[in-house]
């Protein structure tokens, strides 16, 4: 499987993917770069397919990789499984915005559909 290292380190680039999951499925919409959204949107993916399955090992899955954050973990399992229930896939949509301004990094929003 190929992935993008963002320029950090393996417990860095996974602290800052875990908690970009977090803040997409908490508020629903979240401004970043494009190649951390390509990125988190596989994560956020599992976790809604996490939450569809509804076992106690998807649960505990989910609470590993989300840093053991309850509140995320419950709005998944709860709102987002039953939201997406007749959906395979695709939960999040990529919105292109403008470039910023201080290294000209390309901006986008990354949604929940």
């Amino acid at each position: 499987m190929a992935y993008r290292k963002l320029g950090r380190e393996t417990r860095i680039r996974r602290s800052i993917l875990a908690g970009l999951t977090k803040d997409v499925i908490m508020h629903e919409s979240v401004v970043t770069t494009e190649a951390r959204a390509k990125e988190v949107r596989k994560f956020v993916d599992k976790m809604i397919t996490y939450g569809k399955r509804g076992t106690l090992v998807s649960r505990r899955k989910a609470l590993a990789f989300l840093h053991n954050d309850k509140d995320v973990v419950k709005k998944i399992f709860d709102d987002l499984a039953k939201r997406y229930e007749n959906r395979n896939g695709g939960y999040t949509k990529i919105i292109k915005l403008k470039e910023r301004q201080g290294d000209d990094a390309l901006q986008v929003r990354i949604e929940l559909v």
